[in-house]
């Protein structure tokens, strides 16, 4: 599963703090532990500590007055539980984190020379092998009788805007390859032309991005609205399988976000 790895490492993350958290409130805790009973209405409050039997399993009465030393117990008996919850976690996922690789299937195969390659079937295909053949399906993008400017990308193809070709050749220079205005179906709507499509390295999905380039423009914005709106009803979410990025007469497009946007869903 690609992602368990990130995955693994932020939960093991989040045990940490939880640990920095209770570690240091246990080490100032009060000795004993709480004992709460109840008769009817009456709730009494009891000190269990090793000082004798008695005192062992019964406790020693704390009175309603000594409300610091009831928190305190109270929140000792809670970090107890959580301490060890958290230690246990921690010892499984630090072991299987040190262990697994999102790729491990995928390295066995990969690892082979291309004669043995050549006489095996994997059980799942490379990233590399559904790589080729996607960029083997043909397509036709949108035409360009409305464009009368001519902005060509490092890759030789033809775009609409500087931001288009400045998005398009931070791909080709980081050697992530991508499908130009490729048609898309979008269910209740109708075709799309996303300006850049890509194979998800991470979940073998495609993934979509759209520049929103005249963000000042009201009916351009409606029609923008609209149609991403669209790619949710189509479970294609922002954030996920949909890449946005904007700009307006005053906003130029952010290369830093982009390159951020890049770092996060396609390499």
């Amino acid at each position: 599963m690609y992602g368990l790895k990130k995955l693994l490492t932020m939960e093991e993350e989040r045990l940490q703090k939880l640990k920095q958290i209770v570690d240091p409130r246990l080490d100032l805790a009060p000795e004993g532990n709480l004992r709460i009973t109840s008769s009817g209405k009456i709730v009494q409050y009891m000190r269990c500590t090793d000082e004798s039997t008695k005192s062992k399993t019964q406790g020693t009465y704390i009175k309603k007055e000594n409300k610091d030393l009831i928190l305190s117990l109270a929140q000792k008996g809670y970090d107890q539980k959580i301490k060890r919850l958290v230690d246990k976690r921690l010892k499984q996922i630090q072991a299987l984190n040190k262990d697994y690789a999102d790729t491990e299937i995928e390295a066995i195969y990969n690892r082979m020379n291309d004669k043995r390659k050549s006489l095996v079937k994997p059980v799942e295909p490379t990233y590399e092998q559904l790589l080729t053949h996607w960029k083997s399906v043909p397509y036709v993008g949108k035409d360009f009788e409305d464009v009368k400017t001519e902005i060509y990308s490092k890759k030789g193809e033809r775009v609409r805007s500087k931001s288009e070709k400045f998005l398009a050749d931070m791909f080709y220079d980081m050697g992530i390859e991508y499908k130009y205005e490729c048609p898309l179906h979008l269910k209740g709507y109708g075709i799309v032309y996303p300006d850049f499509t890509f194979l998800s390295k991470k979940t073998y999905e495609e993934i979509y991005w759209e520049h929103e380039g005249r963000m000042d423009d009201p009916e351009y914005v409606e029609k923008a609205i609209r149609k991403i709106d669209q790619y949710t009803k189509n479970n294609i979410i922002s954030g996920k399988r949909l890449i946005l990025t904007y700009e307006s007469s005053t906003y130029a497009l952010n290369t830093t976000v982009a390159e951020m946007l890049i770092r996060e869903h396609l390499l």
